[in-house]
């Protein structure tokens, strides 16, 4: 549990995946600077779990809250605070890679122009081409470039340093950390909780 005052709750929280209960009675909290890092095999409900915390899917019993709101009455439109990033990229595939940053940009009517970004990520080359061309590395880089466009406070992550390199998983953590210091929340589901450890998260074992 982190010290500072706790914004993101889970009470008590089921999840249901496919009629079978793969998460029971889960509770933490997070304040600002928080981390929960999410570990556990294939099928234990990690990425079952994400989507519960991002309101994308109901809890089977218990309840998310959100700055002291339950997250089932938060509309979605009033999310753009919470960052979800998942197996699935969320890139629109006809685009290229700076069309779909601006895209995101957009959204959160921030300005444009990634030319750091794209260079920090190893995209600079690439960011004219479809994203449909792209290779599984590129694409997740491409995906997480998005954090950055598109600031929120809360970011759920499921396995960011899947297809990553080591500076690629290296850069990553050090968003995380970046995200934390400055007040942000973070859960992250991860096979490699080792990346992102650090003093004061909290571990929860699926």
């Amino acid at each position: 549990m982190n010290h500072a005052v706790p914004v993101l709750v889970a009470r008590n929280v089921d999840v249901r995946r496919g009629g079978r209960c793969v998460v029971r009675g889960l509770s933490f909290g997070l304040g600002g600077g928080g981390l929960a890092l999410v570990v556990g095999p294939n099928g234990s409900g990690k990425t079952s779990l994400l989507r519960v915390l991002a309101g994308l899917a109901p809890c089977a019993g218990g309840e998310v809250t959100w700055n002291s709101v339950a997250l089932a009455r938060i509309p979605a439109e009033d999310r753009a605070d919470i960052a979800y990033r998942g197996h699935l990229d969320g890139l629109k595939k006809e685009l290229t890679v700076e069309e779909n940053l601006a895209f995101w940009a957009a959204l959160r009517r921030q300005r444009s122009g990634f030319d750091e970004l794209l260079a920090a990520l190893d995209l600079h080359g690439v960011a004219g081409r479809q994203v449909r061309f792209l290779s599984a590395g590129q694409r997740r880089r491409a995906a997480l470039a998005t954090l950055k466009v598109a600031p929120a406070r809360l970011w759920l992550l499921d396995e960011p340093m899947t297809n990553l390199d080591s500076a690629g998983r290296t850069l990553v953590a050090g968003w995380v950390s970046e995200h934390l210091a400055q007040g942000g929340v973070a859960v992250v589901a991860t096979h490699r909780p080792d990346e992102l450890a650090r003093p004061g998260a909290t571990l929860v074992e699926l």
